[in-house]
């Protein structure tokens, strides 16, 4: 079934905004999940790392599902939205739309999942997710 986006995309800034090459997919135009699954990471991340103020790592992907294919040549936003804090560990959701068939404006929604990070030292091992009053006096 068919997503379609009336209105475009969401009103706000997406994350990330990239758009798939023929090396990201298969011979038949169709781009890798592999590869939408590492650029859905990437965006999750960004708003995990900010919250945790720096370093974070990957340590689950709670759900993912690819609701339509992608293509090369669609524009593809994401927007990445923190869900939960915990005492090291964020958990970021993440929703895909492409834009396609630029000239008729077509817009659909691909891919969501929901993923969780965990804060790390230098020393790559867990770290506790400071206060939000805190983030707020450094930045």
């Amino acid at each position: 079934m068919s997503e379609q986006i009336e209105s475009g995309l969401p009103s706000r800034m997406p994350t990330l905004r990239v758009m798939p090459m023929p090396s990201d997919a298969n011979v038949h135009g169709d781009v890798f999940g592999g590869w939408i699954m590492s650029q859905v990471d990437i965006a999750g991340a960004i708003p995990a790392a900010r919250r945790a103020n720096g370093r974070v790592a990957t340590i689950a992907v709670n759900s993912f599902l690819f609701k339509q294919p992608v293509f090369v040549g669609d524009l593809l936003s994401f927007y990445a939205d923190v869900v939960k804090v915990g005492n090291t560990s964020i958990t970021v959701s993440v929703e895909v739309y492409a834009e396609r068939n630029r000239l008729q404006a077509s817009t659909v929604k691909v891919t969501e999942a929901t993923l969780t990070y965990v804060a790390t030292g230098n020393d790559r091992k867990p770290r506790q997710i400071p206060p939000l009053e805190e983030i707020a006096k450094t930045n």
